[in-house]
């Protein structure tokens, strides 16, 4: 940008505005539209941007407030939940695709340096992304929601490690064996002084500090990108990238009772700045070695789609889960990351690969980023055309449990121990009822302390986990799931298995509610329309008064 910014920035996000809504129309990520609009206004379109200057600073920003909400955010209670199988899934899926990606790239001819970059950038999804898809469509306590936010957060750990490694070890290469190891021990001491100060202040400044900026919102929002920016600009004169500083910041806040204030606060920054990232990014896209480019892009993108959601099926089912958990899982990884980007211009900006290089990872990341938005989109439909392929492969009647003697004698079988089901499971066992409560949290399952109720570990989309509940002794089968593929599933294994009981299931919608009674549920429970009917009756009578 030259002498007219403030005009060009304000042309640069109109243009925004409308390919982004244009994007929206086409449920499309703001990823690729603003990659496109990148390319319109660089070098290739109008000319209007460069790779330096103002938009390349503002990027910077949006990178270190992108990472610093990542650590800020750091759930690794949520990791626990979904127990090994997030970090087997995640260690694994990262390995495989590295190694094979790595084969592909030497068998097309790229340089060890180059194939390493390409292999490590197609492992990592975007966690912005798939949260955003799952939430949409109302699947992130699902059970394939929550294995793949439990191994995309160990992406992100993996992520930031090979950060950390690219920053510390890549420009130190040649000189003595005796150079090296003092090297090497120069950048573990300076890497343990930051990790040293950052829990200082974590442990004696940062608690009092908070509790007073707190105090207006506006200067929490100003702290929180300040302490970002500055943690970020030390690590980078320490010799570390600033990525790796924002995510220590973020790490150590991440404790602290205000980081979810500061959190909501900051994503709509982070939105607006990640803006100029992705318009630098596209700025920076080379086409002189298109041609000779594409085949290398489509292969990479062939293998993305469609390699690395086998992955995951492979590593899911080796562990024994439903073979529809994992297929609809491994949708979520078919496509590179924000990260893998950012990887790619760490690696050029060190000198490792070339900008034909990170034209060709971005190429990637477009192809994928758009097309895995349909398959998680209709990951439902698309199972169900593959589903008799994919149904020999399943093991998952391995895992089947042998439920305690005791666990028999029930009166009510119950799926779920969230808000609503903890309430109903307080209120059956309070009444007498002898209740088997089912939930896929084992934190929820090992601190139930309710009385009448025993809660035991298992999924309702696991249906060969049927044959170990006592389904002959219960009366009735509940759940207070409000997912209507999770419902149907569990309706289905009940008819599977011949049960006679009463089917008891939720429904958070009219149409949901519909669809389930057109099934023949014997009841189906509406929270939100049996709550307002109470607050109704309950208002009326006061009204009355």
């Amino acid at each position: 940008m030259e002498a007219h910014d403030f005009s060009i920035v304000a042309a640069v996000l109109a243009i925004s505005a409308a390919v982004g809504l244009l994007a929206v129309k086409l449920r499309q990520p703001l990823i690729v539209a603003f990659i496109g609009v990148g390319i319109l206004v660089g070098p290739t379109g109008t000319g209007w941007v460069e790779s330096e200057g103002t938009v390349e600073l503002l990027a910077r920003l949006g990178i270190a407030v992108l990472l610093f909400l990542v650590g800020l955010r750091l759930d690794l209670h949520l990791v626990r939940t979904t127990g090994p199988v997030a970090l087997a899934t995640g260690l694994g899926q990262v390995l495989f695709t590295s190694v094979i990606g790595y084969l592909i790239a030497l068998a097309l001819g790229m340089d060890t340096v180059t194939a390493l970059y390409v292999a490590v950038a197609l492992t990592f999804s975007s966690t912005i992304i798939i949260v955003k898809l799952l939430s949409d469509k109302r699947e992130l306590d699902e059970l394939h929601g929550r294995i793949a936010v439990g191994f995309l957060i160990v992406q992100d750990i993996v992520v930031v490690l090979v950060m950390i490694a690219l920053t510390a070890f890549g420009q130190r290469t040649g000189g003595t064996a005796d150079s090296m190891a003092l090297e090497v021990a120069l950048v573990f001491a300076k890497g343990l002084g930051l990790l040293a100060g950052v829990a200082l202040l974590t442990r004696h400044v940062l608690p009092h500090l908070l509790h007073h900026v707190a105090r207006s919102q506006e200067l929490l929002l100003l702290f929180g990108v300040a302490y970002a920016v500055s943690v970020a600009a030390l690590s980078e004169w320490l010799g570390f990238s600033s990525e790796v500083g924002a995510f220590l910041a973020g790490v150590s806040l991440a404790g602290t009772p205000y980081r979810d204030a500061m959190g909501a606060r900051l994503v709509s920054l982070r939105d607006f700045l990640l803006l100029f990232f992705f318009l630098e990014l596209g700025a920076r896209l080379e086409f002189d070695d298109a041609g000779t480019q594409l085949v290398e892009a489509l292969v990479f993108s062939a293998f993305v789609l469609v390699g690395n959601p086998l992955i995951v099926v492979v590593i899911m089912t080796a562990m024994r889960y439903p073979v529809r958990v994992g297929f609809l899982a491994g949708l979520t990884v078919a496509q590179i990351s924000e990260f893998s980007l950012i990887l790619a211009a760490l690696g050029y900006g060190l000198g490792h690969i070339t900008s034909a290089t990170v034209s060709l990872i971005t190429v990637v990341g477009l192809v994928t980023i758009g097309g895995s938005t349909y398959l998680i989109l209709y990951s439902q439909q698309i199972y169900r055309r593959v589903e008799r392929w994919l149904t020999r492969f399943d093991r998952s009647d391995g895992r089947t449990a042998r439920l305690p003697a005791a666990h028999h004698e029930v009166d009510v079988i119950l799926y779920g121990l969230g808000r609503f089901g903890g309430l109903l499971a307080d209120r059956l066992g309070a009444a007498g009822h002898r209740v088997l409560a089912v939930d896929f949290d084992p934190h929820r399952v090992r601190r139930n302390d309710r009385t009448g109720v025993t809660a035991v570990f298992g999924s309702a989309e696991d249906v060969h986990f049927l044959e170990a509940l006592p389904l002959g002794r219960a009366r009735c089968v509940i759940s207070t799931i409000p997912v209507p593929e999770t419902n149907k599933v569990l309706l289905h294994g009940l008819r599977h298995h011949r049960y006679r009981g009463v089917v008891a299931l939720t429904a958070h919608s009219r149409r949901v509610a519909g669809q389930l009674r057109a099934e023949g549920v014997d009841l189906v429970i509406e929270p939100f329309g049996f709550a307002a009917s109470a607050v109704a009756e309950s208002l009326e009578e006061l009204l009355r008064r």
